[in-house]
Formats: C-alpha cells, structure tokens, sequence
C-alpha cells in the first residue's frame, strides 16, 4: 500500500503541475487576446492626429529627411541606437496613467435635431492667443447652435500681442469645419450681400453664461437684427450646468471639426517623426517667453534692466489690467511659471536621464541662451522646429506666431509625456486633448510647493538627490493626467471669481464627453478569439468560464448581444454566452 502511495505522488505533482501551467496559459491568452472596442458610431481620435499615431511597421525617417543642422550636432541630437533604449515605455517614467475604461462619447443621441430655419447670422471676432481663439470658436459653436443662428467663419485675431496676419483658413481647414457641423450648425464663409450692409448688433457677450442668458438676453434680439456680432470669443459659454447635447457638440467642434490646414498638419507629421526617431520623447511647454513675464510680472532671475524692460511693456499694454505686481508674492503663490533652471532641477529630480529627448514648445525664450544654459547642461538633447526641420521647411510659417503654435500643438499632443512649466491656455488645451484621447502622461508641476524647494535648494538648506527626489514624487503622484472629473469652483469664491476658478470645460472634458466603456452610452464590440488545447485539464475549463463571468462584469449587457465568441476547444465551437455553461458540462 505504501508503494502504491509512493508511486501516485509523482503522478499527482505531475498532473497539479500541468493545471497551474494551464491555467497559466490561459490568463495569457485571454489577457492578450480580449479587447473591448468602441462601436464604429463612438469617436476617437480626430482624424488628422490619427494620422500622426506611430504604426508598429512604420520606419523612422531616413537622413535624407532629417535637416543638416540636425544631423551635424551630435551633442546634442545624435539618434539613440539599440544599447541606449534604456528610455523604453515600459519604464515607471514614460508609463500612461490608466484610462480606467474612459473612451470618448460625443455622438448626438437619437433625439437630436438638425438645425432648424436660422434665425440670423452669428459674427464672431476671436480674441487672444492660438488656443485661446480655439476655445472661442468651439464655444461659438455652440452659441449658434443655442441661439439658432448661421455661423459665419470667425474673424482671428490681429491685433494681439503676436500681431499674426493669418485668416482662419490659414490655420484651419475650413470645408472640414463646415462639413463636420453640417448636422449641428449651419456654418458659411461669409455674409449674404443682402445682409451685408444691414445694421449689425454688436454685443460683448457675458462671460461664462449659462443657456437662459443666451436665449433671453441674445436670442430675443433677432427681433430687431439679422446680424449679431460677438466682439470677443473666450469664455463667453459656462464649464458646467449645460445640457449634454451641448457640452457633446462642444467637444466635437474642438475635437472633430476644428482639424489645422493640410500644410500645417504635414508639417506637424513631419516634426512628430523625426522627434520619434529619437525615441519616446517628452514636449516640454516652456512658457518663459516675453508676453507671460511681462503680463504675470514674474521676474525671479531676472537682471533689473530685463525685469524694468517687462514692467514698461505691462504698463504700455492697455488690456491688460493690473499694472502694479509683486514678483515675489506671485511665485510663492504659484502663478509663475517655472524658469528653465527650475525645470531642469524639476525633470532630473523626477528621474529623467540626461538623454532624454525633449521638444521644446515655445516661442523666443525671454533672455534666450543667457537663461537655457542650465537646462541644456543637464539635457542636451533639447529640441525645437527650429532644430528639427530646415529653413526653407519653416519659411511658410515665419512671422505667423499662431502658425508655429500649431506646430508646437501637434508636436505636443502626440508626445509620450507632455510637462507644462505653466497653466497657461496652451498647457490647458494640450492637456485636455490628451486626456480625450486616451488620458496620456501629462505632468502637471505643482509650482505653489516647488518653488519652496527650489528656494531651499537655493539657499543651501536642501541638496539634489534622493530626498528630493523623494519630495518631488509625492507631489507629483497624483498629478500625471490621470482620469478625473473636471473640478468645479473653489469653495468660498463668489460672482465671476467663481466661475474664474472652475476648471476650464476644455482642459478636462470629463465626465461630458469621456464615458466608461460600460456605460449606457458606449456598447462595445467584442471579439474574443480563443485557441486551445487543454481539453483533458477540468480545470483550465473552469478557468475559462471563470473569465468568461469577469468580462461580463467589465463589457455591457447589450454588447453580448453583437458579441462574437469563437473557442476551438476540443473541436467545439462556442457562438453566445450561453454555450460557456453546456461546454463546461460537456467536457466533464
């Protein structure tokens, strides 16, 4: 009896041995072989970025693509080769946040109309900045679409700090913009001759209203007007408390329409490609330009000559408000943005090597190598378009400022991770793109607490090294891009502070146009293929129909409906949910 014994343990160990690795083998296989997809009604990313997303088969570009000046500076630009690919995505440093199932959801429900008879014409005149505009034209969208208005294209801005000449079909593809609202906004070119010369109204829109201020207050007006001129664009339409048909038309202005002019978006490919040659790379928005000093009156590092040339332009800039500002107090408050020595201090202390590629998105640095010196000490693979494509390449989009923004948002868009050194309209339009398209990295610095390190750094009370490091990484843990719900107003702030310090609807478009893959509103498409060979193993059945009860808990109930279920297992084959339990009965 005891030999018996003996001789059934090896048999036993073998056979729990060959359920483990079974069981094993089908946690891979059904890990890497499940996928829940948005339905082809769901979108995803705007077209002319899908066009810009790294395939798998896809090359770098060759030298004869990249310029000479980048090529002939190997200090600083020289391609990683396979030994230095210790820059690789599965690293902590360039991981995604997880989505958390979030995929976009800006389809109109079956309820939503076309536009009814216009009442009138909507004239807009943009104001600020590339982004700034952007947000105003989305919103002006929606605002024709509330007041049942034409739009006709918006008018940019010319008179700005940039002073950019360009038209609207100079940076946007403009038959695109009126195609892809057909359904929701009728949208022209420009006014009938008949309406032409008719008195126009011209109103400066209250900013951050809601739908009862523009269907009282701006609606009731076409009583009296064909044309309603909007004198300025930026947040003129509330964050929140807008019905969802509006919030979703919203983001498919943005996201869908308002796609950049073909030579603006080839020009962009380009510069994505050839920072991707270098591998994953960061976009580093460096808003330490003239304008953002002058205007925050932010002078930390500065000379006195260059913080007294920064006050003459603020005091000489008519728009802007507030004359009289405290260097110091804003920086401790968090309103400055970082300086290029700070960003340094700020990327090595996260862990960033020295050969990290890194596209600098920005105009004419303030000071220009006089303040990059640090920063490109530590990180010598900095890069720019300036860098990256030759003079003649650049040429059609010199001293066209929202031009050149363009190029710098595609760039950063599709950027493995993407760190503003402020929250600025730029940091907030990029940032938000990305959370649409899939919550990528993002790395939001937490200024207010950094620059306390920076001023102990400074005064020799704190060195660089793993308790910076340290301090840093729990500052920063939760401020990666991760999916939130947008945030509404600070607690106590009343009036337009209120709304001022609501986090902008296109910084963060969840929950309004970002929904879990299960809700109601997204039904996934599954295709499960399984293949296996196990048929004499109960357990990996078990294993199997075990999964089979966890992806129903993650993909919706209507979805099973389309689902698809191919198992060859034991020569049989599965077509529904219902044949799991009757295959498990069968084989045992």
């Amino acid at each position: 009896m005891t030999k018996r014994r003996r001789r059934a343990l090896p048999l036993l160990l073998r056979k729990l041995l060959t359920c483990a690795i079974c069981a094993v083998a089908m946690v891979a296989l059904l890990s890497g072989h499940v996928r829940v997809l948005p339905p082809a009604g769901v979108s995803g990313a705007p077209q002319f970025l899908k066009q810009y997303q790294r395939q798998g088969s896809e090359q770098s570009w060759t030298k004869e693509l990249v310029p000479p000046q980048v090529s002939k500076n190997p200090g600083s630009s020289r391609k990683m080769n396979s030994a230095d690919r210790s820059l690789d995505f599965d690293n902590k440093l360039w991981k995604p946040p997880s989505k958390r199932d979030f995929v976009p959801c800006i389809r109109p429900s079956t309820n939503y109309t076309v536009p009814s008879a216009s009442q009138g014409y909507l004239l807009v005149h943009t104001n600020g900045g590339l982004n700034q505009m952007r947000a105003g034209i989305c919103d002006m969208v929606a605002v024709a679409r509330i007041i049942n208005a034409t739009l006709v294209i918006p008018e940019l801005d010319k008179g700005s700090f940039w002073r950019d000449s360009s038209n609207f079909s100079d940076i946007f593809d403009e038959e695109h913009f009126i195609s892809t609202l057909a359904n929701d906004v009728k949208v022209v070119k420009k006014l009938p001759k008949e309406v032409a010369k008719t008195t126009k109204l011209v109103k400066e829109f209250k900013s951050w209203s809601g739908m009862d201020y523009y269907h009282k207050e701006i609606a009731g007006k076409w009583e009296y007007y064909e044309v309603i001129r909007a004198s300025k664009s930026d947040s003129r339409l509330a964050n929140n408390n807008l019905p969802s048909a509006i919030q979703k038309l919203r983001c498919r202005a943005c996201y869908e329409a308002l796609r950049f002019a073909p030579h603006i978006e080839a020009m962009g490919k380009l510069l994505v490609e050839r920072m991707r040659s270098y591998g994953p790379y960061i976009a580093l928005h460096l808003r330490y330009e003239k304008d953002m000093l002058a205007f925050s009156g932010c002078t930390h590092g500065l000379s006195a000559a260059e913080a007294k040339e920064l006050r003459i332009i603020r005091e000489n800039t008519l728009h802007w408000k507030i004359k009289n500002i405290n260097s110091t107090e804003q920086r401790s408050k968090g309103y400055c943005p970082l300086t290029p020595k700070e960003v340094a201090i700020f990327l090595t202390a996260l862990g960033y090597p020295p050969r990290t590629p890194i596209y600098v998105a920005a105009g004419e640095i303030y000071g220009g190598d006089s303040h990059m010196t640090e920063l490109r000490t530590r990180y010598p693979m900095l890069m720019s378009k300036e860098k990256l494509a030759s003079v003649e390449e650049l040429e059609p989009f010199m001293n066209h400022a929202s031009q050149m923004a363009a190029l710098d948002y595609i760039v950063s868009v599709e950027s493995d991770v993407f760190i503003p050194s402020y929250s600025g309209n730029m940091a907030r339009a990029v940032g938000g793109h990305r959370r649409f398209l899939g919550h990528r990295k993002t790395i939001s610095p937490d200024r207010k607490a950094l620059v306390r390190l920076f001023d102990k750094i400074e005064q020799w009370t704190l060195k660089e090294g793993s308790r910076l490091s340290d301090r840093v990484a729990e500052l920063q843990k939760r401020r990666q891009g991760s999916p939130r719900k947008r945030k509404g107003p600070i607690s106590g702030t009343k009036g337009m502070d209120r709304f001022r310090s609501e986090e902008a609807f296109y910084e963060n478009p969840l929950p309004d146009c970002l929904c879990r893959s299960e809700s109601p509103e997204v039904v996934a498409s599954v295709d499960i293929r399984i293949h296996a060979s196990l048929c004499a193993v109960t357990p990996a059945v078990l294993l199997l129909y075990a999964n089979h009860r966890r992806l129903k808990e993650i993909v919706p109930e209507r979805a099973w409906d389309n689902a698809c279920l191919d198992v060859k297992l034991c020569g049989g084959s599965i077509t529904s949910k219902r044949g799991f339990a009757s295959l498990h009965d069968k084989i045992r």
